[in-house]
């Protein structure tokens, strides 16, 4: 294992053997750091290079006055999967990564989400390269989207991402 100083945002993956990539490690370790996601009842069924994917179980604290899943609880999902997929798809360089947050996004309520709701999320993977390519210490700007879907994978919403994420190297860590 390759020993690396760790960026702020990484140091919560200790053990992250950028050489050999644990998914796993990587979605429990995340399942576990947002405290709201817990409240609504999220889980993290996915982190991989490509996507991640958050489940919201059937479950009646998740559900509004009309039965159906909460707005609330679909962005909460949507989001906690957007920043998986940056973990999966950026987990050779995570330990560059000094924070990643959210400056904004869209949401798109497409069909009434009633049962267990999936959030697929990705990671605009050309903007991704650029952050995995980082040569310097810089801010980066980088796209997401999630669909999420029910069990009979029909599209419930869609969301877009806008996020920022930092890069500090080595060089320039206090």
């Amino acid at each position: 294992m390759t020993t690396h100083v760790t960026g702020a945002f990484a140091a919560a993956y200790p053990d992250l053997d950028p050489a050999a990539v644990d998914y796993e490690y990587l979605r429990a370790v995340s399942q576990d750091m947002v405290p709201f996601g817990r409240h609504v009842g999220t889980l993290i069924t996915e982190v991989g290079p490509e996507q991640a994917v958050v489940e919201i179980p059937a479950v009646d604290h998740a559900r509004n006055h009309m039965g159906t899943v909460h707005a609330g609880a679909l962005f909460t999902a949507a989001d906690i999967a957007g920043a998986a997929a940056f973990v999966g798809a950026a987990a050779a360089r995570l330990y560059t990564v000094e924070r990643l947050v959210l400056r904004g996004g869209t949401a798109s309520y497409r069909k009434p989400a009633v049962g267990r709701i999936r959030a697929i999320a990705t990671v605009d993977q050309r903007e991704l390269a650029d952050i995995l390519g980082a040569e310097r210490s810089e801010r980066f700007e980088l796209g997401g989207k999630a669909l999420l879907r029910d069990d009979n994978d029909v599209v419930v919403a869609k969301f877009t991402f806008d996020y920022v994420c930092d890069v500090t190297l080595g060089e320039d860590r206090s």
